[in-house]
């Protein structure tokens, strides 16, 4: 079985995953959320075979083009929800998570993308690489899953200020406390990844820590904004509508740095 393949067999595994959870959505009969979630852990499963053996056949890392980085990125993103669902049960949030991913998979497959697995250019030829690319997108799944809690904690808070909160949805207080500890744990991944990382491999390739690229930019103007985040929460008490605004501003702020900055800003980060 060829990666394309596997591909495209998790890519359907994904999208029978969004079924059970919206079929969950509407019913409210938990074992149709159990079983969306049971697909989209075997969907990870093939994903990660299939990103393997893109590595193989391409003899280095599964993110040097859009079309890598974006099929890594649905990976993540994945893998994030699995973590937070098993730990914290936020299975109303699988449906709205689900058609993200399935968006990030649906550009992936698209004849836009370039999928052939091409030479790599002597600056990315270190393992850098696989340092900087994959644990920036790993903070980048999660800061995604704290846009979508955050949109749902906005719905359910004024949801609940008119009286017609649900006993069986999740409370607007549970989705702000989700909310922060995808953030809690995503802004780490994102700056030892995307900053540190980032620079050292800069230093190596270019000579320089810092160069005021268009990517580089963007990735401290993201950084930026989540920091704002943890630190009114953390050090001023923010909570609820005010953070997740700003949670919200993070993640189109990390959307801008991730598509953005490579089809609108010229630098020297651009994907093949």
């Amino acid at each position: 079985m060829s990666e394309s393949t596997l591909f495209l067999v998790t890519f359907i595994f994904y999208f029978l995953a969004a079924f059970f959870y919206f079929s969950y959505f509407f019913s409210k009969k938990e074992n149709l959320a159990k079983t969306g979630f049971s697909i989209a852990f075997i969907g990870l499963l093939l994903h990660t075979a299939a990103l393997i053996m893109r590595t193989v056949e391409s003899g280095h890392a599964p993110f040097t083009n859009m079309y890598e980085s974006l099929s890594f990125l649905a990976w993540s993103a994945i893998l994030a929800y699995v973590i937070i669902e098993w730990k914290f049960k936020i299975r109303k949030a699988g449906a709205l998570f689900m058609l993200v991913v399935i968006a990030i998979m649906a550009l992936a497959s698209s004849p836009l993308m370039p999928k052939e697995a091409t030479p790599l250019v002597p600056a990315l030829q270190s393992y850098w690489l696989w340092l900087h690319v994959s644990v920036t997108l790993l903070g980048e799944a999660f800061f995604a899953l704290a846009f979508v809690t955050s949109i749902m904690y906005l719905v359910a808070d004024s949801k609940e200020k008119k009286g017609k909160a649900k006993k069986t949805g999740i409370s607007s207080e549970k989705l702000d406390s989700i909310s922060y500890r995808c953030i809690a744990i995503g802004f780490p991944l994102f700056t030892l990844g995307g900053l540190v990382f980032g620079m050292i491999w800069a230093y190596y390739a270019w000579g320089s820590y810092w160069s005021w690229d268009p990517k580089e930019v963007w990735s401290l103007i993201t950084w930026f904004v989540f920091a704002l985040y943890l630190h009114t929460r953390i050090v001023m008490g923010w909570k609820g509508r005010r953070s997740a605004y700003i949670a919200v501003l993070g993640f189109l702020a990390a959307l801008f740095t991730y598509f953005g900055v490579n089809y609108l800003l010229a630098g020297l980060h651009s994907y093949a």
